[in-house]
């Protein structure tokens, strides 16, 4: 018996010790797991949404040698009636008003300052079909209705082997996504732990292999498919979608800082939603976008991609809000006004014909709620118009 016991005592220290080795040895791992289970908490989500990079792999996107672009301010403004109920209501935590390239309100929230780099989550969309519309033009993709495993051969055999990059930059794939972030289990959320545990991304859209529709039929928001646009890219060029950003956009912006993508861990930037900036930086994007991709003398962005991709161009339910290549159109939008949209509270708004650019950052955890989406697009559209 006495022998028994002491087996036994040995055989328990060495699966503690192996534990132990393993805890160590996977630490890094457990970390970040552990962030993304916490990722949106409500004592955390503000905090967590300024410092991604304490959780995630990261690549970082250099702003160039450049100077800084001035960003001057115009008149004083009133932010009108029922604007400041919103702020609180919604959780926004920095709200920037632009108006003929001069800030007219500039304000932080919730701890946050202009030195934050926040997450942009789904607003990192419309940077990459920024950088999609520069190749095009440059010739390193010949046509949106290749198919997109001509780029990615290793998308053969998936369901999105006869998906075209066209139908990749509407969200029209008809490829099953389980978008849901409630659902522990989602698609959605199943990538998110693939990024938090070193997976690869390019893995797991190589994984996905059922359809609900023919591509180009239907419309669904799906966001692997930006992760396609941004393995075509990868694939045309032979060069990281990091790099190509920081050359081709945003050298040219001027920005303050740095900013940084969060990356699988194969070092793939996490195109679909890791972009981290200030909101002036994001500022500054968005108003070479608001000038038809101009900035500082220089066209960055062709300016017929730029009319082109903000146009509602996806196969979307009729009476719905619209969609093009990686941006959103409102209901009821007039011309030149459109959107980049991030989960959470993440807003670039445009009304081209009023000069107006508003940039929001937010952690809002109700932003699901029925009715949320059209009350901010509402109170976008109040702001531009008492401007």
């Amino acid at each position: 018996m006495r022998t028994f016991g002491k087996w036994l005592g040995r055989i328990l220290l060495a699966l503690i010790l192996a534990a132990a080795v393993v805890g160590v040895w996977k630490r890094e791992e457990l970390t970040r797991l552990l962030a993304v289970n916490s990722l949106f908490s409500e004592e955390n989500i503000v905090n967590n949404f300024s410092n991604m990079d304490a959780a995630f792999l990261t690549v970082s996107l250099p702003r160039g040698n450049g100077p800084t672009s001035e960003l001057t301010y115009g008149p004083e403004y009133d932010l009108p009636t029922g604007v400041d109920q919103w702020i609180e209501e919604r959780a926004v935590t920095s709200l920037l008003i632009m108006q003929d390239g001069q800030i007219r309100y500039e304000q932080y929230f919730l701890g946050t300052g202009p030195d934050d780099r926040r997450i942009s989550w789904s607003i990192a969309k419309s940077y990459l079909s920024a950088l999609f519309g520069i190749l095009l033009e440059e010739g390193a993709i010949a046509s949106l209705d290749d198919k997109v495993t001509k780029y990615a051969p290793e998308l053969e055999g998936s369901a999105y082997e006869h998906a075209t990059i066209r139908n990749v930059l509407n969200m029209a794939s008809g490829v099953v996504f389980d978008e849901d972030y409630l659902d522990y289990n989602s698609d959605i959320n199943r990538m998110g732990r693939v990024v938090a545990l070193g997976g690869e991304l390019d893995d797991f859209a190589a994984s996905l292999k059922d359809s609900f529709a023919p591509p180009g039929d239907t419309w669904q928001y799906v966001s692997i498919d930006t992760h396609v646009v941004g393995m075509v890219i990868r694939g045309a060029t032979g060069r990281s979608v990091s790099e190509l950003l920081s050359e081709k956009v945003l050298a040219p912006l001027g920005l303050e800082r740095d900013g940084y993508y969060i990356t699988d861990g194969a070092g793939v930037a996490f195109v679909l939603g890791g972009l981290n900036f200030t909101t002036r930086d994001f500022a500054r994007f968005g108003q070479m976008i608001l000038q038809d991709g101009a900035y500082g003398g220089q066209q960055v962005v062709p300016a017929d991609w730029i009319a082109e991709s903000t146009a509602a161009s996806a196969p979307t339910a009729p009476g719905k809000i619209g969609y093009g290549y990686q941006w959103w159109i409102p209901m009821d939008a007039h011309e030149g006004e459109f959107m980049g949209r991030g989960v959470y509270g993440q807003y670039l708004y445009f009304d081209q014909p009023r000069g107006v650019l508003i940039m929001t950052t937010g952690a809002d955890r109700k932003f699901r709620d029925e009715g949320v989406s059209a009350q901010n697009i509402e109170m976008f559209r109040k702001i531009a118009q008492s401007l």
